[in-house]
C-alpha cells in the first residue's frame, strides 16, 4: 500500500469502529480480512495508527474542540499525525485509494498542534487519565492521591503474555522452543506458568503455539487459576467459561484427571472453544450451556463441585490497556446492570460448592462494587463460607513473596505490570467446622 492508501485507511477503520457495537479488535480484523489485498506490514501500520488514536481519544478531542474544529475520524487521525510530527505531503492524497487532501482549515488546525504537548495544564483529569468522566468520583475514591498514576499506566499497551501448557511442556522448554524460531521471552514475575514477549507477533503462524505449547493468557488472569489450586482427579466447574482461556489452565493443574465441566450460556463460545481444547492436549473437559441461573441442572448438581470458578461478566475496566476503545462504551447504568448480574451468578455458583470446596470469584475489573463489595455482601449473607487469605494460599501454591497484603488479589498494571484483575476465594465450610 502507498503511504496514501494507509492514511486512508486509517480513516476509515477509525469511523467503522466509531459506528459498531463490536469491540475495535473484531472490527479491525473483519476490515482486514474484507481486503486481502493488505499486507501483513500494512495492516501493522494502519493498526499502529488506529490504536494509537484510541489511546488518546480524549485528549485529541479536548484539543480538537479547544481549536473549535469538528471532532470526526480524519480530524483525529490528521491531529495524531500533528502530535507524533508527521510531516503530510502531497503524495499522501494521490492514487485511487488516498484520502481527500486537507482544505484550508485542517491544514491550520494541524499548524497550531504542530509542537504540541498532548497533555495541557487545562485539561480535567479524566481528559489526562483517558477515561469517562462519570468514573471519576470512583476511582478517585479507589485510588485517591496515586489515581493520576494508576490510569496512565492503564492508557500504555499491554504486553503480550503467553501461560505455558504444563500438559506439553515447562517453561524452559517452551522458551526454547519459542527461541528456535527467533522469539525472545522472558518469564513473567509473578506467574510461575508465564512468559512475557519483547515484542508482538502473530501467534498462529508460531509453531509453539500451533503444537498447544502456549495460549495467549495476561499473567493476572493465570493467576486466577494458580489460585483456584484445582487438583488431579477432583470436579471442578468453570462456570461462565466463555472462549475457555482458564478452563484450559484448569486442565493443565488437574493433569487430564478428573472431572472438568466449561460453562456458558452462549453455546456459539462454548463451541468454539473445542479447537483450543484439541491444540492444547485437553480431554478431561466436558461442554455444558445452561439458560442462566436458575438453570435446573444447577439444582441437580448442588453440592457436587472440589471448585467452582466463577469469572464473572464484568465492565472490563482492567482490560484498557488492550481495549482502549471499551471504556468509551461503558455507562453507569451498565455498571449498575452488572452488579446485579454478578451477585446472581455467585449466588447460583455458590450452590455447586460441596462442604470444604471453594469458590473462587474472579473480574478482569478494577472497580469496588464489582469486587471487594460483591465478595463482602455476599459473605454477610452465606456464614457457611469464609474467606481463604490469598498470602495463605500464595506461599502453599507459589511459594514467593505475595503480591498483595490483603485477603483478595487485587492487581494493577501500576503496581503489579498486569491487567487489573480481582480474585478472591472462599471456602464452604464442613460439617465439622459449620457445627
Amino acid at each position: 500500500m502507498t503511504p496514501a492508501a494507509r492514511l486512508a485507511a486509517s480513516i476509515e477503520l477509525l469511523d467503522e469502529i466509531e459506528i459498531s457495537p463490536r469491540p475495535a479488535d473484531q472490527v479491525a480484523s473483519l476490515y482486514f480480512k474484507s481486503r486481502r489485498f493488505i499486507g501483513s506490514k500494512d495492516r501493522r501500520a494502519v493498526a499502529e495508527v488506529v490504536w494509537r488514536v484510541l489511546r488518546r481519544k480524549a485528549r485529541i478531542d479536548w484539543w480538537l474542540a479547544h481549536l473549535e474544529f469538528p471532532i470526526d475520524a480524519r480530524a483525529r487521525v490528521f491531529a495524531d499525525l500533528a502530535f507524533e510530527g508527521v510531516a503530510l505531503t502531497s503524495d499522501m492524497f494521490q492514487g485511487a485509494h488516498s484520502a481527500p487532501p486537507p482544505g484550508k482549515e485542517e491544514w491550520k488546525m494541524m499548524e497550531r498542534l504542530k509542537g504540541k504537548d498532548i497533555f495541557h495544564r487545562d485539561m480535567p483529569a479524566w481528559v489526562k487519565g483517558e477515561f469517562p468522566e462519570w468514573l471519576q468520583p470512583r476511582l478517585e475514591a479507589l485510588w485517591g492521591e496515586s489515581m493520576p498514576r494508576e490510569v496512565a499506566a492503564m492508557r500504555d499497551e499491554a504486553p503480550l503474555d503467553l501461560r505455558v501448557n504444563t500438559l506439553k511442556a515447562t517453561r524452559d522448554e517452551a522458551m526454547i522452543a519459542l527461541k528456535k524460531e527467533g522469539i525472545a521471552a522472558e518469564p513473567t514475575p509473578l506467574s510461575p506458568l508465564g512468559l512475557r514477549l519483547k515484542s508482538r507477533i502473530a501467534l498462529v503462524q508460531v509453531q509453539a503455539w500451533r503444537d498447544g505449547l502456549i495460549e495467549v493468557q495476561d499473567e493476572g488472569s493465570q493467576l486466577v487459576a494458580v489460585l483456584a489450586d484445582a487438583r488431579p482427579g477432583q470436579t471442578v466447574i468453570d462456570y461462565c467459561a466463555g472462549a475457555g482461556g482458564k478452563t484450559l489452565a484448569l486442565a493443565a493443574f488437574m493433569q487430564n484427571k478428573g472431572r472438568l465441566l466449561a460453562c456458558d450460556v452462549a453455546e456459539w463460545r462454548v463451541d468454539k472453544a473445542q479447537e483450543r481444547f484439541r491444540r492444547n492436549g485437553v480431554h478431561n473437559v466436558t461442554r455444558r450451556v445452561i439458560s442462566g441461573e436458575s438453570d435446573k441442572w444447577i439444582k441437580r448438581s448442588a453440592a457436587s463441585f472440589d471448585r467452582v470458578l466463577v469469572d464473572a461478566p464484568c465492565t472490563g475496566t482492567g482490560t484498557w490497556r488492550r481495549n482502549p476503545d471499551a471504556k468509551w462504551q461503558l455507562s453507569e447504568t451498565d455498571l449498575l446492570e452488572l452488579v446485579v448480574r454478578q451477585k446472581d451468578i455467585l449466588e447460583s455458583a455458590s450452590r455447586l460448592v460441596k462442604p470444604g470446596g471453594r469458590l473462587i470469584y474472579a473480574t478482569c475489573s478494577v472497580m469496588a462494587e464489582e469486587n471487594e463489595q460483591q465478595v463482602e455482601a455476599f459473605l454477610a449473607a452465606h456464614p457457611d463460607y469464609t474467606v481463604r487469605p490469598v498470602p495463605e494460599l500464595w506461599a502453599e501454591l507459589v511459594g514467593t513473596a505475595s503480591p498483595v497484603t490483603g485477603p483478595w488479589l487485587r492487581l494493577s498494571p501500576l503496581t503489579h505490570g498486569t491487567d487489573g484483575f480481582f480474585t478472591a476465594v472462599l471456602e464452604r465450610k464442613g460439617p465439622e467446622s459449620a457445627a
